[in-house]
């Protein structure tokens, strides 16, 4: 049932139609169940019997703005107003026509609710009760758990409304199988969390251990850095792409990597005098494996970019640098436009150890065990709580040798799975929620600190 517009009125109307349907107060109002000394409540309890009735004429809602003008200067006239303005001025009148008793008596009525946090109109009214609610506030001291509860009447409250506690996070998973070498999962990650919590995440995708996932950050120029668990999530991701890498499996101790057309001589390509040399080597006893993260690039300064997929080898700390090319060439073989056979002397590429401080620390093609550089040794000590210590490795390529051994090869194949849709479907929706759930956030318990803590 409408209500007729008497000049400006839609706040009253507005006020008017949401009490109407606020089914407690309504059915109280409609069937005469109060005792009111105002007129104001009279007037309103008929308008609103009216609309339920259907009997309602325009003269009962102007009768009623009239009876307003009359005890509210402010809403004299045809002026407009703010609605929850003008819902607090009726919501006290119609308090101090039901004769309740004073706010400051209210406060000390309810103390016998016990656990119950609303009392008033909130729970179930008789004909005497004021319309106010009553929150009961309670503080308890963590040392001697004494408890202070304090009940306050109010007629509004301001509810927080409950922010997505997630965000949509695309992960590149790189998983030592065939059929899905480098497949792109969406997930929904906290936005409190910290990367621990990502590990988890990915290790439930790729269904591996947690403790062997390496997970980093891959820009078109390479790697950025490596992610440890007590980060904060909430850059994840922000600055590149996520990659998350599965080690290889160990091999057997004394086992060479794989090597292409055999023998341990040097390869063709750009000459020692182009590769800065680590002078400061330190030769120590070589033993034990070390995990590569290696990215291959190609070009110089602004036209620096990331080519073919990001490898991940288990290599011995006494590899030779022969052994090393060896080794990443076979990882590499299936993007080679043809067989790389050794001969003559010097390196195809240079290896570059990633997000080190700079000067830049290149291994050596005259290192007998490049991977026992001192440097080495201080990248794995700065790879990070979490995931088992690797070294980043940045391959670094001539464009011509590139262009002749790869062609035109731009970064890998991603597969996206339907989890990435479905993430972005879902967080790029607006974030709803309901009333019920606003007042669990505001109800929520909380941890309050004295100001001298």
């Amino acid at each position: 049932q409408g209500l007729r517009n008497h000049g400006n009125t839609c706040f009253m109307n507005a006020v008017v139609q949401c009490l109407s349907n606020t089914a407690p107060l309504a059915e109280r109002l409609a069937l005469g169940r109060y005792r009111a000394r105002g007129e104001v409540t009279h007037r309103l309890a008929a308008l609103v019997r009216a609309l339920w009735t259907r009997d309602y004429t325009p003269q009962l809602s102007s009768e009623f703005k009239n009876i307003v003008s009359k005890h509210s200067s402010q809403f004299r006239g045809n002026a407009q107003h703010d609605a929850l303005e003008f819902l607090l001025w009726l919501l006290d009148r119609m308090h101090e026509d039901l004769g309740a008793a004073s706010p400051a008596q209210q406060s000390r009525g309810p103390t016998q609710v016990g656990g119950t946090p609303l009392q008033g109109e909130a729970g179930h009214p008789r004909s005497g009760d004021p319309p106010h609610p009553f929150p009961r506030s309670s503080l308890t001291c963590p040392h001697c758990l004494k408890q202070s509860n304090t009940f306050d009447p109010f007629l509004c409250i301001s509810l927080p409304i409950p922010l997505r506690q997630t965000r949509a996070l695309n992960v590149t998973l790189v998983l030592q199988c065939e059929r899905w070498r480098f497949v792109r999962v969406g997930l929904a990650v906290p936005l409190l969390g910290t990367v621990a919590d990502l590990r988890a995440m990915v290790a439930r995708e790729g269904r591996i251990p947690p403790e062997q996932v390496i997970l980093a950050e891959v820009s078109p120029r390479g790697f950025l850095r490596s992610l440890s668990d007590p980060e904060a999530l909430r850059a994840a991701g922000e600055a590149a792409p996520v990659y998350a890498f599965q080690p290889p499996p160990a091999r057997r101790a004394g086992g060479n990597g794989p090597g292409l057309a055999g023998g341990r001589g040097s390869l063709t390509g750009i000459g020692g005098k182009d590769s800065a040399r680590s002078s400061d080597c330190l030769h120590r006893a070589p033993g034990g494996r070390i995990l590569l993260l290696l990215c291959n690039t190609s070009g110089t300064g602004p036209q620096l970019t990331r080519f073919g997929p990001p490898l991940v080898l288990r290599e011995e700390r006494s590899v030779s640098w022969e052994q090393l090319q060896q080794n990443i060439l076979a990882q590499l073989r299936g993007v080679l436009r043809g067989e790389v056979r050794p001969q003559g002397t010097g390196a195809l590429f240079r290896i570059r150890l990633a997000g080190g401080s700079a000067p830049c620390t290149y291994l050596s093609p005259q290192d007998p065990r490049p991977l026992c550089h001192p440097a080495v040794d201080r990248a794995l000590q700065l790879s990070g709580a979490g995931g088992p210590p690797h070294v980043r490795l940045t391959v670094e390529w001539d464009m011509s040798t590139k262009e002749r051994l790869f062609g035109s090869i731009q970064e890998e194949v991603v597969q996206d799975a339907e989890s990435v849709r479905w993430q972005q479907q879902v967080h790029g929706q607006q974030h709803s929620c309901t009333l019920d759930e606003c007042f669990q956030l505001y109800t929520k318990e909380e941890q309050v600190r004295a100001p001298w803590a």
